[in-house]
């Protein structure tokens, strides 16, 4: 009998934890199909450790933008490929995180993976790091596609994250396939009512989005 209600203890206080606010979904619940690597939860990412506010391996978004996600996932299927997102809801505790980051200019562990060719100390003048991030209002995506069979990520010719003109989608010293993959994110994502950003690849915003000037601060999980 105490076990019992123990486990009625433990799954009352999950449900309560998970709460989200109106109008947000966890994308598994609308898209269930999309795959996941939510980097800034994990060591790989650039700046080398867990990023505060990401406390599960969780999509969130805001429930029109997933909505918009599971178009783009339906017409990639039929492909025999699969969206996989790197980051979604962001909360403003990750974003401070981002930010003090940036000001301690000798921290540089991930560099040569990141941002080689870039001056830590350039990060806020360039724009690589803001202290507010569209990520914060919940409809904006960071993405790619992979392969369903091979369980590869297409070659979009830079990596997720990389500060660098070749991130840019006007970027064209690419190979053939690399610009046929990005042309077809940017295709498949347009048509299903996201905008790019044009300095990264993987990244887009929903067009009129539920919470254009709301910024969340609740965590992952």
């Amino acid at each position: 009998m105490k076990w019992i209600l123990y486990l009625i203890l433990i799954t009352t206080t999950t449900v309560v934890a998970q709460q989200l606010p109106k109008g947000f979904s966890y994308v598994k619940d609308v898209a269930p199909t999309i795959q996941k690597e939510l980097r800034y939860c994990s060591h790989n990412n650039f700046i080398g450790i867990p990023i505060d506010g990401y406390e599960e391996n969780v999509l969130i978004t805001s429930t029109k933008a997933a909505k918009a996600l599971k178009k783009v996932q339906d017409e990639l299927l039929l492909l025999g490929l699969s969206l996989k997102v790197y980051d979604a809801y962001r909360p403003q505790t990750a974003v401070n995180h981002f930010v003090r980051w940036a000001r301690v200019l000798n921290d540089t562990v991930m560099k040569q993976q990141y941002y080689p060719k870039i001056n830590k100390r350039h990060l806020f003048k360039l724009g690589y790091i803001a202290s507010k991030s569209g990520h914060s209002r919940g409809s904006s995506i960071d993405l790619t596609i992979v392969d369903t069979q091979t369980g590869k990520e297409l070659d979009m010719g830079s990596p997720y994250d990389f500060f660098g003109g070749i991130s840019h989608i006007t970027y064209t010293k690419l190979t053939k396939q690399q610009l046929k993959n990005r042309q077809l994110l940017q295709k498949v994502m347009k048509k299903n009512g996201f905008r790019p950003y044009p300095n990264e690849w993987w990244h887009f915003t929903l067009r009129n989005e539920p919470f254009p000037k709301t910024y969340f601060d609740f965590p992952i999980k």
